[in-house]
């Protein structure tokens, strides 16, 4: 036989041998693996199935810490009965139901030494020994905390913040979530029971900004159905860093209740706040309320630095202020007094110049002759005109008869002086045109004043045209040039023809 064939024959019958052993170590039942906590109890579950021909004589239960070291902790005979050998677990193991079939046995008061490989090996006739291998597994709940550490800031990397896991079992794991720059590191130290205790701590460079900021642990360990989370915020100590605020630049003379604030960012908590000057004391018109300088009335004695000093149990800091009083010759005060005057003299000019355009429109309306009423009221339907006419071509005199009148019938009875009631008379006399429109004339006036048509077109052909639109040039009445005399009442007659004449005028 060659050795070739040799060494396949001896692989053949290892295989079976282990495919034996496998299929005679299944008929021992056990639990892989279970846990327990200390001073807990746990149950070791053991049977043997499928017996058949075989049989069982003895059953024995034994402890393996390190592999290979192993020790007897129970025994039991159908004969004899129960038997104990270890002092270790004497008193604290028993077996449940005492018997070959179901050998299970229960160990109380467990202690993290336990932990382990547990054997259960039947004695059999004729197969022999056969075993079953269950994993004890100790667990321990860490005992979890952190602290943040207090630092005073400074340029060197100290230790801000702690995270401990201590006394548990599997080792735990920490980790840190933080937005503030630094780094962690870790250590573990086994415990004479078997746990582990985690220790992580977090440095960093401390600075005042960072007093205050958050920073959070995680522990994460097989007990915790969740990681457990410390939420802390970082303590950094400093000195005061001190502020005035309150100054505007705009202290004049005479302002009242101008104020400055001491503001000072420090940890731990002030002691002391000081207000002093650089030029001497304290100006009388200032008052000092804790952090605040009270102004009451600015004057030249506040022209002057002043200085704010803060105190904690770490140092002090300070901050100088100067002010500047400057000359003012309005008070802001009087913003309002003095908007109001603005705005009375606006509504002032705008009334008088309601009224002057009144005035005006009103003039105007006069000038061309109109009444209140808005009638003409030189060529109203009651108005009676008496006057002359220029001397005509042919060398007639002069008419003599005077002003004209008119009989108002607002005024009955009454005769008034028309001398400047016709149209565009502010410069000029009434053109005929202007009274024959009125229609006021009889017969004989308007024969009289056709005759001048003739005597005065070649006199006014540069007249303007008056306020009819469309017509010719038209003639003109020269006014007597003396003063208007009035006439009385009395001095009047009425006429069969309906006209009123004067008892003494004289008429050409």
């Amino acid at each position: 036989m060659s050795d070739f064939t040799m060494i396949n024959c001896c692989l053949i019958l290892g295989a079976c041998l282990l495919s034996s052993q496998v299929v005679w170590s299944q008929r021992v039942r056990v639990e892989y693996e279970v846990t327990a906590y200390p001073n807990s109890s746990v149950n070791l579950r053991c049977e043997f199935i499928n017996s058949g021909n075989t049989k069982l004589t003895q059953v024995s239960w034994m402890f393996e810490r390190v592999e290979g070291d192993r020790h007897n902790i129970a025994v039991f005979h159908p004969s004899y009965g129960a038997s104990f050998p270890n002092k270790e677990f004497e008193g604290r193991v028993n077996f449940t139901r005492g018997s070959l079939e179901n050998p299970s046995i229960r160990i109380d008061k467990l202690k993290m030494a336990d932990a382990g490989r547990y054997i259960c090996e039947y004695a059999t006739y004729p197969s022999g020994n056969e075993q079953g291998t269950t994993t004890l597994i100790m667990l321990a709940k860490p005992k979890n905390s952190a602290t943040a550490i207090p630092v005073q800031a400074g340029p060197s990397e100290v230790v801000v913040a702690s995270c401990e896991a201590a006394q548990g079992k599997p080792e735990a794991t920490i980790s840190w979530i933080t937005t503030v720059a630094g780094r962690y590191n870790h250590t573990s130290v086994p415990e004479v029971d078997g746990t582990v205790t985690v220790k992580s701590e977090y440095r960093m460079i401390p600075t005042p900004a960072e007093n205050g900021k958050e920073i959070t642990c995680l522990v994460t360990q097989r007990t915790q159905s969740e990681p457990k989370s410390f939420d802390l915020k970082l303590v950094v100590e400093y000195p005061p860093i001190v502020t005035i605020d309150g100054y505007d630049n705009n202290w004049y003379m005479g302002r009242t209740d101008a104020v400055l604030t001491c503001e000072a960012d420090a940890n731990p908590e002030l002691t002391e706040i000081i207000w002093t000057t650089t030029s001497g004391p304290m100006p009388p018109s200032v008052r000092v309320e804790h952090n605040r300088l009270l102004v009451r009335k600015v004057d030249e004695t506040v022209n002057t630095t002043f200085v704010c000093e803060v105190k904690n149990r770490l140092g002090a800091g300070k901050k100088e202020l100067s002010a500047m009083v400057i000359e003012s010759t309005e008070d802001p005060s009087s913003a309002g007094v003095v908007a109001g005057a603005i705005l009375g003299s606006f509504l002032a000019l705008v009334l008088v110049g309601a009224l002057v355009t009144v005035l005006v429109m009103r003039s105007r309306r006069q000038q061309h002759g109109y009444s209140g009423d808005g009638e003409q009221g030189a060529y109203g339907n009651k108005t009676r005109l008496f006057g002359g006419k220029k001397a005509s071509k042919n060398g007639t005199g002069a008419n003599n008869n005077g002003p004209i009148y008119t009989y108002r019938e607002s005024d009955p009875g009454a005769l008034t002086e028309k001398c400047n009631e016709f149209p565009h008379m502010t410069s000029s006399t009434p053109t005929a045109h202007d009274i024959l429109l009125s229609g006021e004339l009889n017969e004989a006036e308007r024969r009289k004043f056709d005759a001048l048509n003739d005597s005065l077109e070649e006199e006014e052909e540069d007249e303007r045209y008056d306020r009819f639109s469309g017509l010719p040039p038209s003639y003109q009445i020269h006014r007597h040039e003396d003063e208007c005399a009035p006439y009385l009442d009395d001095d009047m007659e009425s006429q069969r023809d309906g006209s009123i004449i004067s008892r003494t005028a004289i008429y050409v």
